[in-house]
């Protein structure tokens, strides 16, 4: 079958419901490939009329800030023996190395750290939890969750539809080899946008011997 009738045959429903739940649990604080399930349903909203951009970029919105705001409970109630346990399962991602790497992060920035967090996979799983470990208040943290998942989510979702438009004539053309140039364009899409993100964290750092916002 031809990739675009087949992409004719993915219920909306089922894409919108597939982001939100996989983003959710990957703010929560589960390894998940978040960005790529994004990424490739912006690209499939692209070349099927049944998949609204607005809706699929509001799905993942709200799967961010509530996994974010479940992860953060979890973490204030659960503190540092959560993360021992997180550590025990998923070495990978919540080893020594990698949880004070995002103690760092939080000490230095703050809310920004959450908000910036969201272009980072490593902090992208820890904000929530971390953010509940440290105690950082909530509306703060709040705050940064919310605006760090409309610009993640929705810039995301905003970028990659539209290269996926450009690249629609493609698709039709060459089929699977429109869809992996599409693919690696996005790719380089979200990768510019996650640079320039980590500079304006740094812009964003504290003078040394100021006091961190997350206290």
């Amino acid at each position: 079958m031809h990739i675009q009738e087949w992409l004719e045959t993915v219920p909306a429903i089922s894409v919108y419901v597939l982001v939100g739940v996989v983003i959710g649990l990957e703010s929560l604080g589960i390894p998940l490939p978040g960005e790529i399930v994004l990424i490739s349903a912006a690209l499939l909203a692209a070349g099927h009329d049944g998949i609204n951009p607005w809706v699929l970029g509001a799905c993942a919105t709200a799967g961010a800030v509530i996994g974010d705001s479940i992860g953060y409970a979890i973490g204030r109630k659960g503190g540092r023996p959560l993360l021992a346990w997180l550590g025990g399962r998923f070495p990978r991602h919540f080893g020594e190395s990698q949880i004070a790497m995002a103690e760092r992060s939080f000490q230095k920035w703050g809310m920004w750290a959450v908000f910036f967090g969201r272009f980072v996979a490593l902090l992208r799983i820890f904000a929530g939890p971390l953010a509940g470990v440290l105690h950082m208040p909530y509306w703060k943290f709040l705050t940064a969750n919310v605006l760090g998942g409309i610009a993640w989510a929705g810039g995301t979702t905003a970028v990659i539809y539209s290269v996926g438009v450009v690249a629609e004539a493609w698709l039709k053309r060459f089929s699977y080899l429109g869809l992996a140039l599409a693919v690696l364009i996005g790719l380089a899409s979200m990768l510019i946008i996650k640079n320039r993100a980590k500079k304006a964290a740094a812009r964003s750092a504290p003078e040394p011997g100021s006091v961190p916002v997350a206290d």
